[in-house]
C-alpha cells in the first residue's frame, strides 16, 4: 500500500466559538483547523484533524511544503521508519512547529488499523474498553465561575475537573478555594495555570494547593524551566505535571522523567508528534512507573484520536476534554459515547467514528 495523494484543507470555524476572556490574551480565536487527507493506491482513504493554531493558512502551507512531499509515495505501515527518517529530515532547516507532524502521523496508524480492519486502540493494543473523563476550563472571569463550572460536571458524572486560571495570584488562589468549596472535599480537582508565576509564587501556591486537596498541580512553570520544576517536585508534595509543550518527544521528555524534573509527564497526538510519539512517551514513562497523562487536543476529531490511546495504555488515568464540552464537540458525525463517567470506545475499525464532512465542506476556506 501506497499513499497517492495528500490533499490539505484550511478551515476556520464560523461561529464565534469562544469569547475573547476565555483565552489570557484577551485575542479572540476562531478555532482554525486543518483537516489532512490520505488516499492510496489500494482505494483506502483516512482523514485527520490537524492542529492549526491561530492560522490555518499559515500551517496549511507548512504542511504542503514539508510533509505532503515527505509522505507521498511512503507505505503507510512503515510508521517507524518514517518516525525516524523525518527527525534527520526536520534538522535540517525544516524545524516545523510541534504540532505539524501529528496528523500525517494519525493517517498512518487510521490506514493501518482499517486495512486491519481494526478500531485503532486495538490495533495499538487495548488495554480497556472506556477511560474515565474529566472537564478541563478555559479562562473564566470570576471565581465564581470556576466553582459553577466545576459543580456542573460534577453532577454531570464527569470525575474531576481542572481549573485553567488567568495566572492573577489572588485571582487564582481565591477561584481554587471557591471551586474545592462548591464540589466537597472528595471530587477530584486539578490546577493548570500554565506558567504565570515566579519560582516562590509558584511555590507557595503549591502549598496552598496542598491544603485544599488538589490532585496535581499542572505547568507552574514553563515546561523548559528544569532546574526550578525539579526543586518544585522535590519541595511539593502535590504531584507536579508537565511537558505538554516540549518538542522532540520522547527524547525530551527522557530528561525529564530520570531526573525527576516533575513527577506525571504529558503527551497527546496533537503537540507531541502523532500517537507514534504518544505511545513513545506513555512506554518510556511507564518503564520508570510514572503517569504520562494525554493532555487535550481540543477538537473532538483528535479528541477521540486521545482516547484510543488512552485506551491502550495503562499508566494513563484520566481522558481529558476542554469544557464547556458543547464548544468543541464538532467535527464528528457521532459524538463520543460518554456514560456513567466514561468515554466509550467506538468498535469500528480504524478512527470508529465518521468524520462530518458537511461540517467541514462548510468551514474549509482552501484547500491545496
Amino acid at each position: 500500500m501506497k499513499i497517492k495523494d495528500i490533499e490539505i484543507r484550511m478551515c476556520r470555524h464560523k461561529e464565534p466559538v469562544m469569547k475573547d476572556s476565555e483565552m489570557r490574551d484577551g485575542k479572540k480565536s476562531d478555532l482554525e483547523f486543518l483537516v489532512i487527507t490520505f488516499h492510496t493506491d489500494e482505494g483506502l482513504s483516512s482523514s485527520s484533524f490537524g492542529f492549526a493554531g491561530r492560522g490555518a493558512e499559515m500551517a496549511g502551507e507548512i504542511a504542503n511544503s514539508i510533509f505532503k512531499p515527505f509522505f507521498i509515495g511512503r507505505d503507510p505501515l512503515y510508521r517507524e521508519q518514517h518516525w525516524h527518517e523525518y527527525r534527520t529530515a526536520d534538522r535540517w532547516w525544516n524545524h516545523a512547529p510541534i504540532y505539524s507532524y501529528g496528523p500525517f502521523d494519525i493517517n498512518c496508524w487510521l490506514l493501518s488499523s482499517m486495512q486491519a480492519g481494526q478500531p485503532l486502540y486495538k490495533y495499538l493494543g487495548a488495554y480497556r474498553d472506556k477511560v474515565p473523563i474529566y472537564g478541563s476550563s478555559l479562562v473564566l472571569d470570576s471565581p465564581e465561575a470556576y466553582a459553577k463550572e466545576a459543580l456542573e460536571y460534577k453532577k454531570r458524572g464527569f470525575n474531576a475537573y481542572k481549573l485553567h486560571p488567568p495566572g492573577k495570584y489572588d485571582f487564582d488562589l481565591e477561584a481554587h478555594k471557591k471551586t474545592r468549596e462548591a464540589v466537597g472535599d472528595e471530587f477530584k480537582l486539578m490546577s493548570d495555570p500554565v506558567a504565570p508565576y515566579t519560582f516562590e509564587q509558584a511555590l507557595r501556591f503549591g502549598r496552598e494547593l496542598e491544603k485544599l486537596n488538589y490532585y496535581w498541580y499542572e505547568e507552574p512553570l514553563f515546561d523548559e524551566n528544569f532546574h526550578n520544576l525539579r526543586e518544585l517536585t522535590r519541595i511539593l508534595d502535590i504531584p507536579i505535571i508537565g511537558t505538554e509543550v516540549i518538542a522532540k518527544h520522547p527524547y525530551s521528555v527522557a530528561e525529564c522523567i530520570s531526573t525527576r524534573v516533575v513527577d506525571m509527564v504529558r503527551a497527546d497526538v496533537s503537540w507531541s508528534g502523532g500517537i507514534t510519539a504518544t505511545m513513545k512517551t506513555a512506554h518510556l514513562a511507564e518503564s520508570f512507573g510514572v503517569q504520562c497523562e494525554i493532555h487535550t487536543a481540543i477538537y473532538h476529531p483528535l479528541e477521540l484520536v486521545n482516547l484510543h490511546c488512552c485506551a491502550a495504555i495503562k499508566n494513563s488515568e484520566f481522558f481529558e476534554v476542554l469544557v464547556p464540552y458543547e464548544y468543541f464537540n464538532f467535527g464528528l458525525k457521532d459524538s463520543i459515547k460518554v456514560e456513567n463517567g466514561y468515554a466509550h470506545l467506538p468498535s469500528k475499525p480504524g478512527l470508529g467514528i465518521d468524520l462530518d464532512w458537511d461540517f467541514i465542506d462548510n468551514t474549509t476556506f482552501k484547500k491545496i
